[in-house]
């Protein structure tokens, strides 16, 4: 699981949905959630997570799309699978770990030491713990 230490920005809820604004080493992320602890406040710090797997890949930052959680990150090394491949991200002093197909790898021909954007739908991103605690 990746872990990225975040401080709640905004809390806005509306029947049983809730989106939480985070900023994370001055970049903005989201959260949806069917359901959050009633003891999140504005100000708090948090641990958020996301799995290698929900972790997409693109070059450039992307406009007009619903992902609103876009984290410029490097390219630390590759692990080429047969079908799978591992790569290892640095966010500004967090590490990182998206998994892609490797048929994906190739296409987009990725390099170590190249500068990418790491993709989370608001929808796969959760909270895993209290900074304090982690």
């Amino acid at each position: 699981m990746n872990k990225i230490d975040a401080e709640i920005t905004a809390i806005e809820s509306y029947e049983n949905i809730t989106i939480v604004l985070f900023e994370a080493e001055g970049t903005p992320l989201s959260m949806m959630s069917l359901g959050v602890d009633g003891s999140m406040r504005v100000g708090s710090r948090v641990v958020v997570g996301v799995k290698s797997t929900n972790v997409a890949i693109a070059r450039e930052p992307l406009g007009s799309v619903s992902i609103a959680n876009q984290l410029p990150v490097q390219l630390s090394s590759i692990e080429e699978g047969k079908l799978l491949s591992r790569l290892t991200l640095l966010f500004k002093g967090h590490t990182l770990e998206s998994v892609i197909t490797t048929r994906s790898l190739k296409r987009m021909a990725l390099e170590v030491n190249e500068t990418l954007i790491a993709l989370v739908k608001s929808s796969e991103l959760s909270i895993v713990g209290d900074v304090e605690c982690t």
